[in-house]
């Protein structure tokens, strides 16, 4: 037992087969409920708003493959896609941190 727990065998053994076997099951076969793994937040999301305008929040990274010029069009779908009812894109802000690396994007339309 010794041995097994401080991994004292050499490579190519069959003891050595059998922990990394172990492992892999373990880590392959053990529920995510064991770990209390959550699911990610929402990459876009309906941000309180004055009244007559929506606003919602999206992440960088559905955006950042787009070229610049297409990015409102490229919005404007994601938002129908996740079922979000509005009229027509108005603006589309980049928001920077104090680094000025993009940390979102601001998507305001009229209803």
């Amino acid at each position: 037992m010794k041995r097994f727990l401080l991994w004292d065998y050499p490579r190519a053994v069959w003891q050595y087969d059998l922990m990394v076997g172990l492992i892999l099951a373990f880590i392959f076969l053990t529920p995510r409920d064991v770990f209390k793994d959550q699911p990610r937040a929402s990459n876009v999301v309906m941000l309180p708003a004055e009244s007559g305008t929506n606003v919602y929040w999206i992440e960088p990274e559905l955006l950042t493959a787009t070229a610049e010029t297409a990015r409102p069009e490229q919005a404007s779908e994601i938002l129908k896609r996740r079922k979000f009812k509005f009229g027509s894109l108005v603006r589309l802000e980049p928001i920077f941190d104090s680094e000025d690396e993009i940390k979102g994007y601001m998507a305001y339309t009229k209803p």
